[in-house]
């Protein structure tokens, strides 16, 4: 009975932690030391280091330094610069083909850098001046800009994926190989919101004026196109390639990323010592980031599961009577609702400890579940009031673009996400489909 008053004050202390704005990892570091001290007294200090230390060990989250030194190095060679320039041209003839440039490039640097941060802000400032002096709704725009920056973190390789698929005791190439259709869906069904919505509509996003088509001729567009699309591509293939084919770990694979995205940046003429301390010192501080949060929740699980709150969750579930997929239904709503206020890392180690054990016991598939998360998880960096990308791109907007603006332009976006989770409900193999080739091959 102690321990189930603990645990109740445990999310109470949660909730005022985050309501006061506190950062989240020591939230949930100091929750958890308090309730471990009331319940256990100091032997809370030996089960928090020993669940962190055994976190600490996990092989798996070396790729996240590397891949975010990769994703630093390729926002600073500038490659995301050249190929929408190409792709805008390309696709500026049709009505609302600037804002499908966009995405297009947008789902291209996904695949390279997996950090949503530095995606939203390439392509906000590369893309969101050109969208506005072309004529574009505000608020289409910005909401481009900020679905299409979201996709780095679900499209491998991804940051995210590591840690989730670390977390969930999944293979992380399996979990890359769950992504990529969902991930590529989702891209899809952006652009096609944004030719239907501009063909409705042709003042939300023009074409091209016939004088501006005609700096580029056709033949250079193509070309311009597919000589500044080979290097992510070959990026791509390298790592994702190495992965699949089972010629490398994702670990290994993050490393010959940094590699090659570093050479990128020396072919592209943007190499110098001073864009190497800055690309090192953004990867410290990303890299310290995740893992002080992963520190703060490893020890507010340690003390949950260890005070029996697991099973209580469980048990309260079955009473409650919600059946399979209701406990799944209502482990989906919580991620949503979360994601309105707190990072996906928070979400992650909150959720999953409590339910992968539940999804588990009512039959699901651990990669489904997980994989379908990741794409529910698109939605905190959109959902007001504190989406991230929402206050990237505000940070970076030009005059006259406002927060309500931003807010209302994601609106469409999170409903086309919400639709792609609910085809991934009802037709499993939009995610399970490539992992079961990969089994197959195996």
């Amino acid at each position: 009975m102690v321990e189930n008053v603990i645990l109740i004050l445990m999310f109470v202390g949660l909730l005022v932690g985050l309501l006061t704005g506190h950062p989240l990892a020591f939230i949930l570091g100091g929750v958890a030391t308090i309730a471990g001290a009331i319940g256990w007294g100091d032997a809370v200090f030996a089960v928090c280091v020993t669940r962190i230390y055994d976190t600490m060990n996990n092989y798996s989250l070396v790729a996240i330094p590397l891949f975010v030194l990769m994703a630093n190095f390729l926002t600073a060679s500038n490659v995301a610069e050249g190929l929408f320039d190409a792709i805008r041209y390309l696709l500026g003839s049709l009505k609302g083909g600037l804002a499908v440039a966009v995405i297009a490039v947008s789902t291209v640097f996904a695949a390279t850098t997996g950090i949503v941060g530095a995606s939203v802000v390439t392509m906000g400032m590369l893309g969101l001046p050109v969208l506005l002096k072309h004529g574009y709704q505000k608020e289409l725009a910005v909401g481009c800009i900020c679905s299409g920056g979201s996709l780095g973190i679900l499209i491998p390789p991804s940051i995210m994926l590591v840690i989730m698929g670390s977390y969930a005791q999944l293979s992380v190439g399996k979990l890359f190989l769950a992504a990529i259709v969902p991930g590529l869906l989702l891209s899809f069904c952006y652009m096609v919101y944004v030719l239907v919505i501009c063909h409705i509509h042709p003042e939300y996003g023009p074409a091209l004026s016939p004088e501006e088509a005609a700096k580029m001729p056709m033949a250079a567009r193509i070309k311009n196109s597919l000589i500044n699309l080979v290097p992510p591509l070959l990026l791509i293939i390298a790592v994702l390639g190495s992965i699949f084919g089972g010629v490398a770990t994702p670990t290994e694979a993050s490393a010959m990323g940094a590699l090659m995205a570093l050479i990128m940046a020396v072919c592209y003429r943007q190499f110098s010592l001073k864009m190497l301390k800055a690309a090192v010192i953004d990867t410290a501080k990303t890299t310290s980031m995740c893992f002080v949060i992963l520190i703060g929740a490893n020890a507010f699980t340690a003390v949950f599961i260890g005070m029996d709150g697991d099973t209580l969750v469980e048990n309260i579930v079955m009473v409650m009577g919600l059946g399979k997929w209701g406990a799944f239904a209502l482990m989906m709503i919580i991620v949503f609702i979360l994601g309105m206020f707190i990072d996906w890392i928070g979400i992650v180690m909150l959720v999953f400890p409590i339910f992968l054990p539940i999804m588990d016991m009512f039959g699901f598939d651990r990669l489904w579940i997980v994989a379908v998360t990741a794409v529910l998880l698109q939605t905190c960096f959109m959902t007001p009031p504190f989406g991230y990308a929402l206050f990237y791109v505000r940070g970076i907007a030009p005059e006259g673009v406002t927060l309500g603006h931003i807010y209302r332009g994601v609106i469409p976006f999170i409903i086309i996400i919400s639709v792609v989770v609910l085809m991934t409900v009802f037709i499993p193999q939009v995610v399970l489909y490539l992992p079961g080739l990969s089994s197959a091959a195996i």
